[in-house]
C-alpha cells in the first residue's frame, strides 16, 4: 500500500459494466417501490422517530459503540438518567442525520461545509479536516496497517474539493447509485477527518440519495447491511485500492440497497398493519379516548411519557395519565419505571424495529 495513491474523481474505469447494469433495474424498482409506500404513511414523524433511530444505533455499531434499544428509547425520555456513554454517541448521530437532512432538503447540495457540520455534531468538536499526519487504517484482529490514507493537508482539501465538485455535478452518463458507491468509497479512501469518518460516510449515502430524488426523507440506512457483510465491506474498499475491483464494490452496493430497501418495505408494511390494529382496537375499547393525535403519539414515540401525551393531545396531565393507564389495561401498552418516572412501551411496535419485520 506504501506506493497507492488515491486519485481524484471520476474514476479512470468503466463503471457501466454488463453485470453492473443488469443489477441496476431491481434496486431501483424497489427503491420507487419503498418510495411509494413511504407516501401511505400520513405522519413522516412515525418513520423520522423509528427508523433514524435503528440507524444511528447500526452505524455506532460498526463502529463499536454498543448501545440497546432500550437505552436509546430511555435516554429519549429521561436524558438525565441514562449513564451509558455510546448512547450520547448514537444521539449525537440522530442529530448529525437530521441537521444533514435539513441543509441538504434546503439547498439541493452537499457542500464540503456541510460535510464538516454534521462531523462536527457528530464529534462535538471543530478540529475540521485533518492537519496532522499519522491516521492508518488497521486490521481489527492483527492490528496489521492495511490502509495509509492521504497525510498532507493541502492533499486532503485538494481531494475534498474534488469529491464535493463530482457529489454536486450533474452527470447523465452514471446512474446515481454507482455515482454513491463512488463517492463512499472515495470518502472512506480520503479519511478526511481524525474521528468519525465511516459514521459521516453512510450519512453522505442517504443524503445523496435524497438529492437525487430516490428518496423523499431518509429512511433507507446502509449500515445494518454493512453489519451484516462487515468483513466484506472492509475488504471490498480494499480491493479498490489494490485492484482497482470497482465492479465488485458497486455490486455489493447495489445488493445492499436492494435488500435493505426491500426490508424496509416489509417494515413501513408491517408498522402500517399494527397501526390498523391499534386504531381498532381502540375505538372499540377506548372510543372516547380514542383520536388520531393519540395513535401517532403512540407510533412516534415507541416508548411515550406523561408530558409527550400532554403535548401531542393538548389535554392536561390528568387527563394525559387517565389516557395512558387506560390504554395499558388494553394491552397495547405496558407500564415501566425508571428512577422514580412511569414510562410506556408500545411493545409491538419495539418489536417490529428490533426484529426489522
Amino acid at each position: 500500500m506504501e506506493n497507492f495513491k488515491l486519485q481524484p474523481l471520476p474514476p479512470l474505469v468503466d463503471l457501466g459494466t454488463l453485470t453492473i447494469l443488469k443489477k441496476l433495474p431491481q434496486a431501483h424498482r424497489l427503491l420507487g417501490e419503498l418510495k411509494g409506500v413511504m407516501g401511505t404513511i400520513p405522519n413522516d414523524a412515525i418513520l423520522l422517530n423509528t427508523l433514524t433511530l435503528q440507524e444511528a444505533k447500526d452505524s455506532s455499531e460498526i463502529e463499536n459503540i454498543i448501545t440497546t434499544h432500550d437505552e436509546l428509547f430511555q435516554a429519549g425520555l429521561f436524558n438525565d438518567q441514562i449513564r451509558n456513554p455510546a448512547v450520547k454517541e448514537v444521539e449525537n448521530y440522530v442529530q448529525a442525520l437530521r441537521i444533514g437532512f435539513d441543509l441538504v432538503r434546503t439547498n439541493k447540495m452537499l457542500t464540503n461545509n456541510f460535510i464538516l457540520k454534521i462531523q462536527q455534531e457528530l464529534e462535538r468538536n471543530r478540529a475540521g479536516f485533518r492537519k496532522l499526519p499519522g491516521t492508518v487504517l488497521k486490521n481489527e484482529q492483527t492490528g496489521a496497517i492495511v490502509y495509509v490514507p492521504p497525510q498532507h493537508p493541502d492533499l486532503i482539501i485538494e481531494l475534498m474539493q474534488n469529491l464535493e465538485k463530482y457529489i454536486n455535478e450533474e452527470n447523465e452518463n452514471i446512474d446515481p447509485l454507482i455515482k454513491m458507491a463512488v463517492i463512499h468509497y472515495q470518502f472512506e479512501s480520503i479519511h478526511p477527518f481524525y474521528d468519525g469518518n465511516g459514521r459521516t460516510g453512510r450519512i453522505i449515502n442517504i443524503l445523496f440519495l435524497i438529492m437525487s430524488n430516490l428518496l423523499a426523507i431518509p429512511i433507507l440506512y446502509l449500515s445494518r447491511y454493512f453489519i451484516r457483510f462487515k468483513k466484506d465491506y472492509y475488504q471490498k474498499l480494499q480491493d479498490v485500492r489494490e485492484k482497482n475491483a470497482w465492479e465488485d464494490w458497486v455490486l455489493f452496493v447495489l445488493e445492499g440497497v436492494s435488500v435493505i430497501a426491500q426490508e424496509t418495505i416489509n417494515l413501513i408494511e408491517a408498522i402500517k398493519k399494527l397501526t390498523l390494529e391499534y386504531k381498532k382496537t381502540l375505538r372499540e375499547q377506548l372510543p372516547k379516548v380514542y383520536s388520531q393525535d393519540l395513535l401517532n403519539n403512540l407510533f412516534q414515540h415507541p416508548y411515550t411519557k406523561i408530558a409527550f401525551m400532554q403535548k401531542d393531545l393538548g389535554v392536561s396531565r390528568l387527563t394525559a395519565i387517565k389516557y395512558l393507564e387506560q390504554i395499558v389495561k388494553t394491552g397495547l401498552l405496558s407500564k415501566k419505571k425508571i428512577g422514580g418516572h412511569n414510562y410506556y412501551v408500545n411493545e409491538g411496535l419495539v418489536r417490529l424495529i428490533m426484529d426489522g419485520a
